[in-house]
């Protein structure tokens, strides 16, 4: 079996103050066609899916380009169809083909392209013909659209967030995949909608439970897979909003009666799935309060996992404010700073201007005296099971806080980001991670507790308040009424 494999995507907040370029992509991760590493990305799992397949069995892998861009804001059009033409180029060249799986985000917007995987699996589509299988893996705060899904055969969303089934999502496209091909299944989807937009942290009830049911629907009854779009709540397309898709085998009644009975227990859960948030003052004196160290704080609103800058200073001045020490807060975002930490070397004493630059949003840049306590060039930070570029980094300290500043604009995952620095987050009473729920995999065991804050932000909890001009209306948080449930495909 031949098998075309290729990976494309960002996650697009519309809201963002800057926009998404092909430079993004090379800085994040980009892999050229036969260059992918041996360990998964979120570019490139479902060709590693592949690699193992093709190693096991009578199977031929064409490797295409696998990219991923940090979310941001439209990406540019000039980014999208370069990229995108490049894999179908190469889709092209690889013909004929029994299988074709694309590594999407399923949030993508660039300028012209409100559906970007749609138009991907379309284009795909006219390429091979309708008897070659078709499929995507995609992250759960995706956008599904009736257009991914009349292109495609199959879509896999992840189902936890933090996203630690990348892989395991990868195979299992890959097996719907390629028994379609061999024609031992025909898969059928359908797609309802819960007539709601839900922030679902899959770490605690009763969302933990909810993912948990619906992995054990799956292999049962001919449903083959079961996946919960959350939507993407700072994208104002269309088709936003928390979704049920199921895949079945040649059971459109049952895949109709699942997906709708789904989307009814998700609307019913409405509002009690997300982890809450303080408010900064809230936070601290929760932390001040506590025995047991550390304090892990989750500076939800200036993630760049979700497309804020990730240099907002609201928490550090507060800590400054208030005196509070043995905090730790990272990463900021600053490449300004780094470099004038590096020009400076390790142990130097010095005023420096942190964070605060790139949108009112940030908040002022705070202005320090501090000591250049750690530097690593090119760092990186664990991500599942592969690794994530901070770029360059520095720690700098001055009174009593520690900053990891870095040069690559990207969330917070795994303790290594301060100790590549030298700060060992668990001899500090408060650390600070600028990240929504992907730390928690990693830092909830090293935590004594930990605390969601709705600072302001790029990426602020409350997105009811943000000026949406596609969305489809009425939708639960915006509206009154109870939410509508319907059916969109099947």
């Amino acid at each position: 079996m031949r098998i075309f494999v290729a990976g494309l995507g960002t996650e697009t907040n519309t809201f963002a103050p800057f926009p998404t370029a092909e430079r993004g992509f090379h800085e994040t991760e980009y892999f050229a066609a036969g260059t992918h590493p041996d360990t998964p990305t979120f570019a490139g799992a479902p060709l590693i899916a592949a690699r193992r397949l093709a190693a096991a069995g009578n199977h031929e892998v064409v490797e295409g380009l696998c990219t991923f861009a940090e979310p941001s804001g439209i990406t540019t059009r000039q980014a999208y169809e370069s990229l995108r033409d490049e894999i179908l180029d190469q889709l092209r060249a690889a013909m004929p083909v029994d299988v074709v799986a694309f590594s999407m985000h399923g949030a993508m917007v660039a300028d012209g392209y409100d559906d970007c995987e749609g138009d991907l699996l379309a284009r795909a589509r006219e390429i091979t013909g309708p008897g070659v299988a078709l499929g995507a893996e995609l992250d759960l705060h995706c956008h599904f659209t009736t257009t991914m899904i009349e292109a495609a055969d199959a879509l896999v969303a992840y189902k936890e967030y933090p996203h630690v089934d990348i892989m395991e999502r990868a195979e299992e496209l890959m097996d719907l995949l390629t028994a379609t091909a061999r024609g031992d299944i025909r898969p059928v989807m359908t797609l309802a909608d819960t007539g709601i937009l839900d922030m679902i942290h899959t770490t605690r009830e009763p969302a933990r439970g909810l993912v948990d049911r619906l992995s054990a629907m799956e292999g049962k009854d001919g449903v083959l897979s079961v996946s919960l779009g959350h939507g993407f709540p700072w994208g104002d397309v269309a088709d936003l909003g928390t979704r049920v898709l199921v895949v079945t085998d040649d059971h459109p009644e049952k895949g109709k009666e699942l997906a709708l009975s789904i989307a009814t227990e998700v609307t019913a859960l409405r509002g009690t799935m997300d982890s809450g948030s303080l408010t900064i003052d809230e936070a601290y004196d929760r932390a001040l309060g506590a025995d047991a160290r550390p304090i892990v704080m989750a500076d939800k609103s200036d993630n760049a996992g979700g497309g804020a800058p990730g240099d907002s200073t609201w928490m550090l001045r507060r800590a400054l404010e208030r005196e509070i020490t043995s905090v730790a807060i990272g990463p900021l975002w600053d490449p300004i700073a780094v470099g004038t930490c590096l020009d400076a070397g390790l142990g130097a004493t010095l005023d420096l201007r942190i964070g605060g630059k790139m949108c009112p949003l940030s908040g002022e840049p705070v202005d320090m005296r501090v000591t250049v306590t750690g530097i690593c060039h090119d760092a990186h930070q664990p991500f599942g099971p592969a690794l994530s570029p901070l770029g360059n980094c520095v720690a700098v300290s001055g009174a009593g806080v520690d900053i990891v500043l870095n040069t690559l604009r990207t969330q917070a995952y795994a303790p290594e980001l301060f100790r590549n620095v030298g700060i060992e987050p668990t001899e500090r009473k408060i650390v600070i991670v600028k990240s929504t729920q992907h730390f928690h995999a990693e830092f909830a065991p090293i935590a004594a507790d930990i605390v969601h804050v709705g600072a302001p932000g790029v990426v602020a909890p409350d997105f009811e308040k943000l000026e949406f001009q596609k969305i489809m209306r009425p939708k639960w948080p915006f509206d009154e009424g109870e939410p509508e449930i319907r059916l969109i495909v099947g």
